[in-house]
């Protein structure tokens, strides 16, 4: 089943949500104000990104809002020290919507592109 983790005041996250709805395609979405992504969760999104991206460094590089006014706390730590910071704070760091699909596949933002391909 895909999930979509964001906040339902986030157009892109409402935009995301509106996808899925109007293939009919089963979703789960997860509130990151209520509820954050347990540790595998986080783990199997950065793995599947990571896999688009190149290396775990990347990945979460590429799935920092840059754009967040916290981006800053982030910014200038050692590469070792900016996957456990963006896991503590997902609401503030992450680019949403993070949608995942099983354990496998994964985007962060808007990828209606490789939506398509999900079932």
């Amino acid at each position: 089943m895909i999930q979509i983790f964001g906040t339902n005041k986030s157009f892109d996250c409402k935009t995301a949500q509106r996808f899925f709805k109007e293939r009919r395609i089963p979703f789960q979405f997860v509130d990151l104000k209520e509820k954050e992504m347990s540790a595998g969760e986080f783990d199997s999104v950065v793995c599947a990104i990571a896999r688009q991206e190149g290396s775990r460094t990347d990945a979460i590089d590429f799935m920092t809002d840059k754009n967040a006014k916290d981006y800053s706390s982030i910014a200038y730590l050692d590469d070792s020290e900016k996957e456990s910071k963006l896991f503590e704070n997902q609401l503030k760091l992450l680019k949403l919507p993070v949608c995942r699909n099983g354990k496998t596949e994964a985007t962060v933002g808007l990828c209606q592109k490789i939506w398509e391909g999900w079932k």
